[in-house]
């Protein structure tokens, strides 16, 4: 695996050329900067409307083949990034390798706020014929917090006329109105939401407003010096932002034989959102304190150590346990599961049990599975016999968990989940022989 591919969607009036320097800061990143269609290179195409434009980024996605992607969308480019990352939250065929979302001064889902005085202004440039150079570098001036570099300038400049007449009349006439919440909805996809600090309409409180609670898991970082063409005007901050968010959603990434089997038609919708939602944060709860948090890690770090990021591993397991999406059944002598794990935590805690060295910690967890830790009279805690049955639930708990997660399933090697997609015919097995493996099914040797 050699991290995630960047895929980078442009603003209006600009092209792939917008994100060069951005790119420069990028040298160990695979990248790829698309003209959506009307723009640079691709003007002749004309308009797409909103919604065939999203069409051909999962296209573009689908034909790439990959597996593994952040998008990251500008401005215009931000709206149509948030409605495939909302297919590919939904289980989309071919989608399921997007990991993380990057948006950049994004226009949101539902309609752009813009001034209608400054939108009927740039209609009238393209009214009748291309935008002047004058025209041209208005645009370009008013979006920026200072005035850029000549040659970065020129090239700007250059992108706006070279723009399709149809595409940006398309765009401020009828794309940046269309309302799309409510396709958006809530997306698990973690994203990163970047604004510029002296951008107008699309600036930090646009970004908080409209996009912000599309994104179940997101931050919003604000760049200084900057106003709308933050790829123009700060590329190595943004760059840096790139790089923090790639680096945290690449421990998604999974092996591509095995990303490419969760993408494919073997796998029904239902079965890959729910693989997919395992692959990314788990929501946060208010049930859990720091030292609650902090417990659960060193617990199961000690039960499968080498279990990758264990922290993110706990979070799993308490959040299913807060929403009570466990695994349906309890001892008759625990509480409900909630409970019981809030006062086994309590117990644990009052040995401070989250700071004691590995071998401490493992000598404990030996004298609560042997029955010798508890307090039958502290209502907060759980009994010495009720804590031996808790720690039993803990580590079965945990195995379950980590056994459900699909890097689990790629490095044991199991397909089980591919067996039928959506269609009437399921697929199954063919050949069921030990070691008689089918073309479609990841191997170790095709995985590596």
């Amino acid at each position: 695996m050699t991290g995630p591919t960047l895929v980078f969607l442009h603003a209006l009036g600009a092209s792939a050329e917008e994100w060069k320097l951005v790119l420069d800061h990028l040298p160990t990143r695979d990248c790829v900067a698309l003209d959506l269609p009307g723009y640079g290179a691709a003007a002749r195409r004309g308009y797409l409307d909103v919604r065939a434009m999203a069409d051909w980024l999962a296209d573009e996605i689908r034909s790439r083949a990959l597996t593994s992607c952040v998008l990251v969308g500008h401005s215009m480019g931000g709206k149509i990034v948030t409605l495939v990352a909302a297919r590919a939250a939904r289980g989309e065929i071919g989608l399921s390798g997007v990991l993380g979302v990057v948006l950049v001064a994004a226009s949101p889902p539902s309609p752009e706020p813009m001034d209608e005085d400054r939108r009927a202004e740039m209609i009238g440039w393209f009214a009748d014929n291309q935008a002047s150079q004058a025209e041209a570098a208005t645009f370009v001036d008013a979006n920026t917090a200072t005035r850029l570099a000549d040659a970065l300038r020129t090239s700007a400049i250059e992108d706006v006329q070279r723009s399709s007449r149809e595409a940006w009349l398309g765009w401020l006439e009828r794309g940046s109105r269309e309302d799309w919440s409510a396709d958006a909805g809530r997306i698990t996809i973690p994203a990163q939401i970047v604004a510029g600090a002296d951008d107008g309409d699309l600036g930090e409180d646009a970004q908080r407003r409209l996009n912000l609670p599309h994104y179940i898991t997101a931050d919003v970082q604000v760049v200084q010096g900057a106003a709308h063409l933050i790829p123009y005007e700060q590329p190595e901050v943004l760059a840096s932002l790139l790089e923090g968010h790639v680096a945290r959603v690449a421990q998604a990434e999974l092996p591509p034989d095995f990303a490419r089997l969760l993408a494919s038609d073997r796998v029904s919708r239902r079965t890959r959102v729910a693989l997919m939602d395992r692959m990314r944060p788990p929501p946060q709860t208010s049930l859990w304190a720091a030292e609650d948090r902090a417990t659960a890690t060193a617990i199961v770090a000690q039960i499968l150590p080498d279990a990758g990021d264990v922290a993110v591993l706990a979070d799993r397991i308490i959040a299913s346990i807060a929403d009570g999406t466990g695994d349906g059944w309890r001892f008759a002598a625990l509480p409900p599961d909630r409970e019981a794990w809030q006062r086994g935590l309590a117990t644990l805690a009052t040995s401070g049990f989250a700071a004691l060295e590995r071998d401490a910690q493992t000598r404990l967890l030996e004298h609560v599975a042997d029955g010798a830790i508890g307090s039958s009279e502290d209502a907060a805690q759980l009994s010495p016999e009720q804590m031996a049955l808790w720690f039993e639930d803990v580590r079965a708990e945990t195995v379950r968990v980590w056994m459900s997660l699909p890097a689990t399933m790629a490095a044991i090697g199991y397909d089980g989940f591919a067996v039928g997609g959506d269609g009437r015919r399921k697929q199954g097995y063919t050949r069921t022989a030990a070691d008689d493996l089918e073309t479609w099914q990841p191997s170790p040797e095709r995985m590596s």
